[in-house]
């Protein structure tokens, strides 16, 4: 082991990890932002597991990265700590809360359908447009500074409302990144090269987690039954590893595989979404929700692998990209405009299906104007705004 491992990686248990990320798993609500904020506070604040410098390029390699990047950040601070057995314990601890609470949701469903189709399904579905707005706000803010990565964004939110298939999302990120580079959209960043620290993250053989990802990549393109267990592993992997943007960005691919494709109804699809808003830990959980309605427990479990595992693989195959990206100034354009179009990705979502399914009056306009400002004015913590919005849907609809 290097010294920079001895450094980082003090002994401790996996199961340790796994006791520290579960108590944050029950208590990290608000979302991916919140969620780097509290390990901030817990591993580099109170416990000194790494300096701030070390957490800034760990937050920045796993945000280039597709996937959810909070539970990858997780995942990164476990292995840091307890190598890969560290890892697997500080993303179990972190995601079986709400994986957990979402296929009780989800089994819930399956005992009383008729749930389903309650005023307090109205009522989430009227705050995922909130919670779904704020997103693009927060993202479009951070991520669309200037005119050009604003056109971009809206170029791609275009494209996707005229042709929205799962494959031309992938096609507008290409595009968006090529015209980041042919722009230089990411000339004005400061040069990450001042920042030149070694992260003691590192693989052996990092081109074989990249050579599996790819590999389980390909396989999803398999002629696979609809419903069947295959099928769900096959798009939920296909989610988690085409994703930039982590857990709100995931919407509109989910969207396309489950209700667009007539597997699941609109109303469920969303009232699942809304709910998971209102659970601590990471928002890709939303997939064990999804997996329990087609498949059970089992499918809940299967649906929650998939979705995180290619996430999991490019993290401990990533580290040599950061290095070369930090260092090109192409390859930072290049994100740049993809970046750029994820809010575009996301912008399109927003209208369809968030904003078409929900928006029925003037009045469900009039509340989810007001719970965007609880969200971002007022400073309203999401589970509650989740938890009201559902009463005042079955107190009004």
């Amino acid at each position: 082991m290097s010294q920079a491992d001895e450094q980082f990686r003090e002994a401790g248990s996996a199961w340790s990890v796994f006791l520290l990320f579960l108590r944050m798993g029950l208590t990290s609500f608000g979302g991916p932002v919140a969620h780097l904020g509290f390990f901030h506070d817990e591993f580099v604040q109170r416990r000194r597991w790494l300096t701030e410098q070390a957490y800034a390029e760990l937050v920045a390699l796993n945000q280039l990265l597709p996937g959810p990047a909070s539970s990858q950040v997780g995942l990164a601070l476990g292995y840091l700590r307890g190598g890969y057995a560290g890892a697997m314990a500080a993303w179990l601890g972190f995601t079986l809360p709400s994986a957990v609470i979402m296929a009780l949701f989800a089994s819930g469903l399956a005992l009383w359908p008729e749930a389903s189709a309650g005023g307090w399904v109205v009522g989430l579905k009227l705050f995922v447009v909130a919670v779904v707005a704020q997103a693009v706000w927060q993202m479009g803010t951070k991520l669309c500074p200037d005119g050009s990565r604003r056109a971009v964004a809206l170029v791609v939110a275009a494209l996707l409302l005229v042709a929205g298939s799962l494959w031309m999302q992938a096609l507008a990120l290409v595009l968006a990144g090529v015209a980041g580079a042919q722009l230089k959209l990411g000339s004005d960043t400061s040069d990450q090269r001042t920042a030149d620290l070694d992260l003691p993250l590192k693989t052996r053989k990092p081109m074989i987690f990249f050579g599996v990802f790819l590999g389980l990549l390909a396989l999803t393109i398999g002629p696979w039954s609809d419903g069947s267990m295959s099928s769900l592993a096959a798009e939920l992997y296909r989610a988690g590893a085409l994703v930039f943007g982590g857990g709100h960005v995931v919407l509109p691919w989910l969207e396309e595989g489950f209700v667009a494709s007539g597997s699941m109804p609109a109303d469920t699809f969303l009232a699942g979404y809304g709910a998971a808003q209102a659970m601590p830990g990471p928002l890709f959980s939303f997939s064990a929700f999804l997996g329990g309605v087609q498949n059970g427990w089992m499918g809940s479990a299967v649906a929650v692998v998939a979705v995180f595992l290619p996430g999991t693989l490019l993290v401990f195959a990533g580290l040599p990209l950061w290095h070369y990206v930090r260092r090109h100034e192409q390859a930072r354009n290049a994100l740049a405009g993809v970046n750029a179009g994820v809010v575009g990705l996301l912008l399109s979502a927003l209208y369809d299906p968030v904003w078409t399914s929900a928006i029925t009056s003037s009045a469900s306009v009039g509340f989810v104007l007001l719970v965007w400002m609880a969200l971002t004015i007022w400073k309203v913590p999401v589970w509650l705004l989740a938890i009201l919005s559902g009463l005042f849907g079955l107190l009004v609809f």
